[in-house]
């Protein structure tokens, strides 16, 4: 059995060694799958099986579509240009049919399970498995009366929960649209960025919450939506309602529930809520109408709502987020830390969108952090870095006001 043990080591070993042209399997691959492969220079090459296909092609969502070159094995392959270091989600398209890679773990993104690649960022380790002390990850459920459902979230303990009897702070991370509670730790590595901040000194250890973004209120019918155009009065009328019933479902049943199973400190002055795109919507909806609950607010490539992105004007921050930054020496007394982030090559729309939001807030005097993720797009390397960036300025004193930047 030993001599068995000792024989699998070595072929893991030997599957995973670097190839002569300096390829390598990704780390996001299936079990011993040898491809997809990435190199030094970010290139990713793919290998795909089907022999009776007539064309076959690689489609990136966030960057290359390229057609693939069959094989006298059957095999199709492709080495794309190098691209921006992080999770890339793809789909491989035979004959007009998209399918996912059997290479590729599966990861729940775009509504859907897809395959995806990791290409590693040269030097950068923030959100890698390290000699640390690691916290845990543990799912909960609870039982929702908003919704009348049980209801599902993931939360990340700090290393030293079971040890010691502190309370902790909290912070509440939602993931984006089409994706689900699972996204900040398979596709976003938060409990790793986590454990290595706090390891490193730089981060207090806190209680992490990711919740279900998608909520309906208990007796409502979601209309049929096919052909409803992205923005229309009757898409905007069906998004309100759910955004309100998860807005309900945070302050009426999540937090409550987190404030009695777990050893929390249950104040504002020691909870927060950030997220990415839909989520940094929706924290920008729920934390704003609820700033008794909560002193510490971020949105990762989304605040403020989908109109206001779209719009490609400026708010007006009299009236916006329901007149709660009207009044900015009351507001800064109240929220001790606002952090808006955006990738560089994120669509322009909604880089706009939150530029313009930026540069309101500077008009209105509202201090706050605005970060600037280079070279990346509307993806997780985006939003690992805003964590890392924004995790940090959490929980550092109850009195203090975040530096603008």
């Amino acid at each position: 059995m030993k001599g068995y043990a000792i024989a699998l080591l070595l072929l893991s070993s030997h599957c995973y060694a670097q190839t002569a042209d300096g390829f390598h399997p990704a780390s996001s691959n299936a079990l011993d799958a040898q491809y997809p492969k990435v190199d030094s220079n970010s290139r990713v090459e793919i290998r795909f099986k089907a022999p009776d296909a007539s064309k076959v092609k690689l489609n990136f969502w966030s960057g290359p579509k390229v057609d693939m070159e069959k094989q006298a094995d059957g095999f199709w392959t492709v080495t794309t240009p190098p691209m921006a270091p992080g999770l890339h989600y793809y789909v491989i398209n035979v004959d007009g049919a998209e399918v996912s890679d059997p290479g590729s773990t599966a990861y729940f993104g775009g509504s859907k399970w897809a395959s995806a690649v990791e290409v590693p960022e040269a030097g950068v380790d923030y959100y890698q498995p390290k000699d640390v002390p690691h916290g845990q990850v543990r799912e909960i459920w609870y039982h929702s009366s908003v919704t009348d459902s049980w209801r599902h979230a993931l939360v990340y303990l700090p290393p030293d929960y079971d040890s010691a009897k502190t309370r902790y702070p909290v912070l509440y991370l939602q993931h984006g649209g089409g994706e689900d509670e699972s996204g900040w730790i398979r596709q976003g590595k938060a409990n790793f960025i986590l454990d290595n901040l706090i390891a490193g000194g730089s981060t207090k250890p806190m209680i992490i919450v990711m919740a279900n973004g998608y909520a309906t209120r208990a007796g409502y019918v979601v209309p049929d939506m096919s052909g409803t155009a992205f923005g229309s009065p009757e898409f905007m009328k069906v998004m309100q309602e759910r955004m309100g019933a998860f807005e309900d479902d945070v302050t009426q049943a999540l937090i409550p529930f987190i404030d009695k199973t777990f050893r929390t400190v249950p104040d504002r002055e020691h909870r927060a809520m950030a997220g990415l795109s839909m989520g940094g919507m929706q924290t920008f909806q729920v934390t704003f109408d609820h700033l008794d609950l909560f002193s510490y607010i971020g949105g990762f490539s989304g605040a403020g709502g989908m109109m206001m992105m779209r719009s490609g004007e400026k708010p007006d921050l009299k009236t916006a987020f329901n007149g709660a930054l009207a009044d900015p020496a009351t507001f800064q007394k109240r929220v001790h830390l606002l952090w808006i982030g955006v990738g560089t090559n994120e669509p322009e729309r909604m880089k706009a969108g939150l530029e313009n939001l930026h540069a309101s807030l500077d008009d209105g005097k509202i201090q706050h952090v605005f970060y600037e993720s280079p070279g990346t797009d509307h993806e997780w390397q985006t939003w690992r870095r805003d964590l890392k960036d924004f995790a940090p300025r959490l929980f550092q004193s109850s009195n203090n006001t975040a530096a603008a930047r």
